[in-house]
């Protein structure tokens, strides 16, 4: 029996990066004598067992064949199997790099070069047997490109002949948001959606995005022009804004809407926010995103631009704004819905910088109202409903006070 690190542990320590996690492949062995050293059998299609004491994984070493379309059909084979054979069946030659217990590497399909020369190669033409590795090999562009990693042409060019193949038609929604998930944690989830886009898997998977792209908006308030553009603009913003996925999947889908306004009146889109909403929720149930960022996706897709033009709403329709958006049950998640107002308002070019006025507004108001006892208003004989009605009333007297004091941005916003 030959133990071997495998994948994305050695690859992270050639990168210098942290290593979370570590797997490893069992050559010269068999399921039996793995059971007998005390490993726990954990694997439903294939040989994967977890070492009695830390726990990780064990897979021995194995082979896969196709069988049919998509990514359920495969044979797989564990005998006999050597480790050359095992790294060959990989994705990509990044993480198609072994290492023995002296730190030896064993690289046969030139990995480490890759690595050195920030490449993300597949490692055979086996590639093209599993969709499920466009999906990876986009989520690692996402994951790696601060590094300067790009996706080799050949690479690129087998996935759209998987595209084209039809491949991507056979992946799962809950496979696909699986990996949508994973990106979107990512310190570049935008060159996720780009590189899908690049081979053509946007437009299967993600119609409602790729047809942001090529869509004019007016330059005055839109630099870029592009609404694809802006789209992976807002997203850079939020990253830089937080490390959350829901907020960054708010940013994303935010402006769905100017993907299907009318030619006629371009580049201007009159009520996309509402146009917007039906598209989001196509795409969630799709894909069966959960309810958490379908909630904080509609919300910001309906309610954007009443954050943006927060100095000039009437204060019973800030009013509104902050009790739809659940500002009092739900702080945090309305705090998550101006972050995602803020990213697109800084996702254009010459905005990046710009202090977004209308979050601290809105934050400001939340925290007024919030202070209102409601105490003194049962005290004073109100019930029920009518203790909702002079709550409103009381907080709809705050606002209208601070509004008369409050200051926006000059010029565009």
């Amino acid at each position: 029996m030959q133990i071997y690190l495998v994948g994305g542990a050695v690859r992270d320590r050639l990168l210098g990066l942290v290593v979370k996690d570590r797997d490893w492949v069992v050559v010269g062995s068999n399921p039996q004598e793995m059971l007998d050293a005390g490993y726990k059998s954990v694997g439903k299609d294939f040989p994967v067992f977890l070492h009695p004491d830390s726990k990780e994984e064990y897979a021995l070493a194995r082979t896969e064949r196709k069988t049919k379309a998509g990514y359920h059909g495969f044979e797989f084979d564990a005998s006999g199997v050597t480790l050359e054979q095992d790294l060959g069946r990989r994705d990509l030659t990044i993480n198609a790099i072994a290492e023995d217990a002296e730190q030896n590497l064993i690289d046969p399909y030139n990995g480490e070069a890759d690595l050195q020369n920030l490449i993300l190669r597949h490692v055979s033409p086996a590639f093209a047997e599993d969709p499920v590795r466009i999906l990876r090999i986009c989520r690692f562009l996402a994951r790696f490109h601060y590094l300067g990693f790009t996706i080799a042409e050949e690479t690129i060019q087998l996935m759209r002949e998987m595209v084209a193949a039809g491949e991507v038609d056979a992946l799962v929604p809950e496979r696909v948001w699986q990996e949508t998930h994973k990106a979107l944690g990512e310190p570049n989830p935008e060159q996720f959606i780009l590189a899908l886009r690049e081979c053509g898997a946007l437009k299967v998977l993600f119609p409602e995005i790729d047809r942001l792209f090529g869509v004019p908006q007016v330059k005055e308030y839109h630099p870029e022009v592009d609404t694809g553009v802006h789209v992976m603009m807002v997203m850079q913003q939020c990253c830089l804004l937080t490390e959350n996925t829901v907020t960054r999947f708010a940013a994303l889908t935010h402006d769905l809407g100017k993907g299907i306004t009318p030619a006629n009146i371009l580049p201007h889109h009159y009520d996309h926010e509402e146009t917007g909403v039906p598209l989001v929720k196509a795409l969630c149930e799709r894909l069966k995103v959960p309810n958490e960022y379908r909630q904080l996706a509609e919300l910001t897709c309906r309610y954007h631009t009443h954050v943006h033009r927060a100095f000039e709403l009437k204060p019973k329709t800030l009013l509104k704004v902050l009790m739809i958006g659940d500002a009092y049950r739900k702080p945090e998640r309305f705090k998550q819905f101006l972050q995602a107002c803020k990213a697109d308002s800084r996702g254009r070019p010459t905005f990046e910088d710009r202090e977004y006025l209308q979050a601290n507004f809105y934050e400001e108001l939340v925290e007024a109202t919030s202070a209102i006892p409601v105490k003194p208003i049962i005290e004073a004989g109100f019930k029920g409903e009518q203790v909702k009605e002079q709550l409103r009333l009381a907080r709809l007297k705050v606002i209208t006070e601070i509004k008369k004091t409050a200051k926006g941005p000059e010029g565009v916003y």
